[in-house]
């Protein structure tokens, strides 16, 4: 050991082990705060920031476990251990929003199940209101990766400790307005009630438990001189009024988040859970946890950036991103939800034969303008638009421009905020599998035929909407109808029946199987001709 380096030790073993940790603990919170606004689809940009913030985490969480009886005799108290291990657990699930990595979420869960037992924030929350609103944010992220998880049991568990949190805080914090907070339980009920009455009978995620290992499913051969393609990441945003959510997680963009991850899910799975070290402390297993919850021969999980409202410019800035991002072999896919305008269609006619789709498409990308009605009209829509009528119509031509959209925004704020199909076709450059859920998902029929280098697979909602068996079912209650066959065929054809999870919990204790069951309402029941 050099001279230089006993004296550095030296100096460090002079000064005071609580001056030391709240030297490291003003260090982490000044790196915490400059990647908590930090967006997750941002992937590659930013890995060096974080790298550095979970490394000063884990020094300090290291540094308190060595050093907790010092710091507790020098003033430490629970509320600010239960912080530092808050603050990580909202490191691993931001790292899972990233990665999609499954190995991140379940060690968010360990962090934040210890702070639970351990009643870190408890201790003086009704005595002082900012640590009673560091509980309430803490139970809300919990509830968040629970739910993701698929811990159930969990997250009925964390509602109702939410639920008379809040209470005792109305009522000890009598002149603080707890609106916000009720709020967020009146969320998470309602979200509750639509999603576990009927769809979680089984997980929408991949489960080695219930499911087949993808070796032994039939593969299909891969077209000659073609490049094998593998679904990498997926953008997935929902816009509707009074659609069910928690937090920024709608449950039609919830769905599709858990059907697009292979990892297993919730109870189905041993929990390692947290273990505990000396003085209480965590001790975390990361890699005996991971070997418990996942199957390494499983292909990684795709990337997703979940979008809650996101403006045009916002959406558009992220599909970009990703597809700059997207590796070779990479598919993205592109999830969007929202009510939508068919419009109109101009057209110009005349006995020869019609320009084709991409024409059209890729003229009214070109030239279409937007107006504040919301609706999209070409410059070109007349021959006394254009300059030189012969050179944009021949006779004979056929030209129709579409002008539906999604909207993603009121419906006052005009064309500012609505997705036309033109707004799309730049990213065929790369493959993209596109699902749109909307009434006016029919005007999207025209990326096809208009690619701009790759082909883009399109599945598209019906216009029309079909009746819902139970009565108190809508599209407000349940989510989209195809979004719940998309990811939950059988559920969601016994929810278009009538048939409610109650019906199927009582046929299953009277030890009778759900498809005889469901066979025997088929063939009582007039079965629509179509979905």
């Amino acid at each position: 050991m050099s001279q230089q380096q006993m004296n550095n030790n030296t100096s460090s073993s002079n000064i005071p082990v609580s001056e030391r940790y709240w030297t490291l603990v003003d260090k982490a919170d000044k790196k915490f705060s400059k990647i908590r606004d930090l967006p997750y689809y941002e992937r590659n940009r930013y890995d060096t920031y974080f790298y550095k913030v979970f490394k000063v985490y884990t020094q300090l969480w290291k540094f308190q476990q060595e050093n907790r009886q010092k710091l507790v005799e020098a003033g430490l108290k629970r509320w600010e251990i239960g912080e530092i291990a808050s603050r990580i657990g909202q490191l691993y699930y931001g790292q899972y929003m990233r990665t999609s990595e499954a190995s991140y979420l379940s060690e968010a869960y360990i962090f934040y199940e210890a702070i639970l037992t351990r009643e870190y924030f408890r201790e003086g929350s009704f005595q002082d209101f900012n640590l009673a609103n560091k509980q309430l944010r803490f139970l809300a992220r919990f509830l968040m990766v629970c739910l993701v998880l698929n811990r159930r049991e969990m997250v009925h568990q964390l509602v109702n400790q939410l639920k008379m949190l809040v209470d005792e805080c109305k009522r000890t914090f009598q002149d603080t307005d707890f609106k916000e907070w009720k709020l967020v339980v009146q969320e998470i009920v309602r979200f509750l009630k639509a999603d576990t009455a009927f769809m979680n009978i089984r997980p929408l995620r991949y489960s080695l438990v219930l499911d087949p290992h993808p070796d032994v499913l039939p593969h299909v051969a891969a077209p000659v001189a073609r490049k094998n393609l593998r679904l990498r990441d997926a953008v997935l945003s929902s816009y509707h009024h009074n659609e069910v959510k928690f937090s920024e997680l709608t449950l039609d963009t919830f769905r599709m988040l858990q059907c697009l991850e292979w990892e297993p899910s919730g109870s189905f799975y041993p929990s390692a859970g947290g273990k505990s070290g000396q003085n209480g402390a965590l001790a975390s297993s990361p890699i005996n946890h991971s070997q418990d919850i996942a199957d390494p021969t499983l292909p990684p999980n795709p990337r997703k950036a979940v979008l809650y409202r996101p403006s045009l410019t916002h959406f558009i800035a992220v599909l970009a991103t990703i597809c700059e991002e997207l590796p070779p072999d990479g598919v993205l896919l592109v999830y969007l939800s929202a009510s939508g305008t068919t419009g109109h269609t101009l057209s110009l006619s005349g006995s020869g034969t019609g320009i084709n789709t991409a024409e059209n498409i890729t003229r009214d990308f070109q030239s279409h303008t937007i107006h504040s009605d919301g609706t999209s009209t070409s410059s070109m829509s007349s021959p006394s638009n254009s300059p030189n009528p012969s050179a944009s119509q021949k006779k004979g031509d056929c030209i129709s421009y579409h002008t539906g959209c999604l909207q993603f925004g009121n419906r006052g704020s005009g064309g500012l905020n609505c997705i036309y199909p033109s707004d799309l076709i730049p990213f065929t450059r790369r493959p993209l599998f596109i699902i749109i859920e909307s009434d006016a998902s029919e005007v999207f029929k025209a990326i096809s035929g208009a690619e701009k280098g790759e082909r883009a697979a399109l599945l598209l909602s019906p216009n029309c909407s079909f009746p819902i068996g139970s009565s108190d079912a809508s599209r407000h209650s349940v989510g989209s109808l195809f979004t719940i066959f998309l990811t939950a065929p059988l559920q969601a054809f016994c929810l278009l029946l009538g048939i409610s999870g109650s019906d199927i919990e009582m046929v299953r204790k009277k030890s009778t199987t759900f498809s005889f069951y469901l066979f025997g309402i088929l063939t009582a029941r007039k079965i629509p001709g179509h979905i």
